[in-house]
């Protein structure tokens, strides 16, 4: 797995990666749930749309809009198996570690409280 402040220098030279912000209704919901709740709500998300060894739709399951977790995948490539193997040294094929799954967790963290800050 790629190092997290590697990985964010990467994510930060890519105009796509760096074009996503929550919005209005995203930043609400955050405000409204917190943080740490929003956090275990990635975990059900993750553990249900990206860790199995070959998720349903995948390249496809996860939606541009209408959930903070949602645009934080986009913006951190953790949105599928695809942009996992490509941007976090994770490859295909194999369901996800507790270990890769904290990774992705902890990659959503960062890039949620960086956008809290910037608001």
């Amino acid at each position: 797995m790629r190092a997290l402040n590697e990985l964010f220098v990467a994510l930060g030279q890519s105009a796509f990666r760096r074009s996503f912000h929550l919005g209005a209704d995203e930043r609400r919901y955050l405000a409204t749930h917190g943080l740490d709740a929003i956090l275990v709500q990635a975990e059900e998300l993750i553990a249900r749309r990206l860790a199995p060894a070959e998720p349903p739709n995948d390249g496809k399951q996860t939606p541009w809009r209408g959930h903070p977790v949602f645009v934080a995948q986009h913006a951190t490539a953790t949105c599928c198996r695809g942009c996992l193997a490509k941007w976090h040294d994770i490859p295909r094929g194999a369901a996800l570690t507790d270990e890769q799954t904290a990774h992705v967790i902890a990659t959503l963290e960062r890039w949620l409280r960086t956008e809290l800050r910037s608001a």
